[in-house]
């Protein structure tokens, strides 16, 4: 997994490249492709993957803060 990138969308989902997995609470793996989007807003029908829900509905823009001291 060392070539695993995440990108925040603005207004939209986690966009997740590279070979990962995603594990629920109760140990069960989810069948997931080398690119992947995971909702932020909560309102996928589909979670924890993006379907497009948000469209329109959510205003989050992420920055990294500036660590630069």
């Amino acid at each position: 997994m060392s070539n695993v990138k995440i990108k925040v969308m603005d207004k939209g989902p986690l966009m997740v490249n590279g070979d990962v997995e995603v594990i629920d609470m109760e140990g069960n793996i989810f069948d997931t492709k080398s690119k992947i989007a995971l909702c932020r807003c909560g309102e996928s029908d589909n979670k924890p993957f993006c379907d497009g829900t948000h469209a329109g509905n959510f205003e989050d823009c992420a920055r990294a803060a500036n660590l630069n001291v």
